[in-house]
């Protein structure tokens, strides 16, 4: 749809520059239609401007412009950006009312206001340093919300919080009953591959029975904890994540700290707590699972009886082994669960935030839970040199 000014004409439109002082002029005459746009002759233009001497400004005459559309504003907004390149003011107030409405308009678009388009080179270095900067402000903002997970349960020791007890059993349920189905099949899953695995190699020396030794040891101190908690990484994290993520973009969060309720008792503590106290029992099913399928190899492939692979079983497990997977599991639980509410109190207010607060915390927490067995294994070790 085109724009008829009140000096009509007949002619097609044309534009040339010329000088007023410091200042060049491009100058708009006739009708402009994006059916005759002449592009040829606009390159030509800017490559002539291009050859100019230094200039201050650049001004707009359009006072014997006829008919125009979009080609017109095409061209303006082309001169706009010949002034950012070469450092010359561009005049906007020399633009008719209406062309300048239109051309602020054009510029709201996410691209012209936040530069997001723009392909900025990156050095090395700069690399190194944007993700410096980036991981100590995420360390900082984690000991931020540490600190204020610790004074959430004071406040809860002095019957303070408004903690909420219907979320709290409802995350139990969450985490308990409606997590054995995909921690069972992980389990048994673990328990036959590592059968398999020790299978191969014991059988070398006619000592396949020991496939129980290495499935129960490896299922009650490390393997029983580690794929609980990726498991409730990627199924209870995520939820979390998303869960107060969509309530921050709804404002619910800022309702509640509207009527002086915490979010860190309302919110996080519950889910806390809830899974604190499942993640333990949750790696027993899962020892136990492991452990039969570890026993499913071996009467199946080994010829092992019931009774020599029970007793093989209880002969190699201590409680130790059971303590040191069960106070794994309780740190696996405690991560997940603050990755995963971190993740959501920290997010945007848009959708696509709530997605990348949950993949985040699945990764975070996967992250947190190899490192903190490590760190785990490590002190156990020094404590028993």
């Amino acid at each position: 749809m085109g724009i008829t000014n009140s000096a009509t004409s007949t002619a097609p439109g044309k534009v040339n520059f010329s000088r007023s002082g410091e200042n060049l002029v491009l100058r708009f005459e006739g009708d402009w239609n994006v059916r005759e746009a002449r592009h040829g002759e606009i390159d030509a233009l800017f490559a002539k401007l291009d050859q100019e001497g230094p200039a201050s400004g650049l001004q707009i005459d359009m006072s014997n412009v006829g008919s125009w559309d979009t080609s017109l504003l095409i061209v303006v907004a082309r001169a706009e950006e010949w002034c950012g390149k070469h450092k010359v003011k561009f005049i906007r107030e020399s633009l008719p009312a209406n062309v300048a409405s239109l051309l602020a308009i054009s510029e709201e678009v996410p691209e012209r206001k936040t530069g997001r388009d723009v392909k900025k080179s990156w050095s090395i270095f700069s690399i190194l340093g944007n993700s410096t900067i980036n991981a100590f402000a995420g360390i900082g903002t984690t000991l931020e919300f540490t600190g204020d997970v610790v004074l959430s349960f004071g406040r809860i020791l002095r019957g303070e919080a408004a903690f909420d007890w219907r979320l709290f059993w409802l995350t139990m349920q969450e985490c308990s009953a409606q997590a054995l189905p995909i921690v069972g099949m992980i389990s048994f899953l673990t328990g036959l591959i590592f059968a398999f695995v020790g299978a191969v190699q014991l059988r070398q020396f006619g000592a396949g029975i020991y496939v129980a030794n290495l499935v129960a040891v490896a299922m009650a101190r490390e393997m029983g904890a580690i794929m609980t908690g990726i498991i409730m990484a990627g199924r209870t994290g995520a939820a979390f994540a998303a869960q107060i993520g969509s309530m921050k973009g709804s404002e619910e969060i800022d309702a509640l700290r509207t009527l002086a309720i915490s979010p860190m008792d309302f919110l996080v503590s519950p889910r806390l707590l809830a899974l604190f106290f499942m993640m333990p029992l949750l790696v027993l099913y899962s020892d136990i699972i492991g452990i039969l399928g570890g026993a499913f190899v071996g009467l199946s492939f080994l010829g092992l009886s019931w009774s020599q692979y029970w007793n093989q079983t209880i002969g190699s497990m201590g409680l130790i082994d059971i303590a040191t997977g069960l106070v794994k599991s309780a740190v696996f639980g405690v991560i997940v669960a603050m990755a995963g509410c971190e993740r959501g109190m920290k997010c945007g207010n848009d959708a696509a935030s709530v997605g990348n607060a949950a993949t985040s915390a699945v990764v975070l927490g996967i992250t947190w839970i190899v490192a903190s067995d490590a760190v785990i294994d490590v002190i156990q070790e020094i404590v028993n040199l």
